[in-house]
């Protein structure tokens, strides 16, 4: 199944839209840009496609939950969403239900292009 989401995207201090084409039979998120330059990124869930498209567009900031830094998704979430779904965590606490969130709805704090910063926050978040 092919679904649409658009985000709220920044290039150059200018607000934006783009749509991402998520389909779940190939676990891929396609996108064209401005430059009509279709790239397609393909992972094992959602989630790490959608940290593969922004590691390979440094110049935007995806104003959505799955670019905020304290976000990331647990092996059971990733499994059962495919990825769609993550935990929003806090340093010393355990995730619950409740702090689970849908990684295209929009945001606006704590944004990070860069995913190798969101892995680092999870890696620390593990030992607090």
């Amino acid at each position: 199944m092919k679904t649409t989401f658009t985000v709220v995207v920044a290039k150059h201090n200018e607000i934006q839209k783009l749509d991402l084409l998520c389909d779940s039979q190939a676990i891929s998120i396609t996108i064209k840009p401005e430059d009509n330059k279709e790239r397609t990124y393909t992972d094992s869930d959602f989630y790490k496609c959608f940290s593969l498209l922004r590691k390979d567009n440094p110049h935007l900031t995806f104003y959505c939950k799955g670019a905020k830094l304290n976000v990331h998704p647990s092996s059971m979430s990733s499994q059962m969403s495919l990825g769609l779904k993550a935990y929003e965590l806090v340093n010393g606490k355990e995730p619950s239900l409740d702090d689970l969130v849908f990684i295209f709805d929009y945001e606006e704090r704590d944004l990070t292009s860069n995913p190798d910063e969101q892995r680092l926050f999870y890696l620390k978040w593990t030992i607090s």
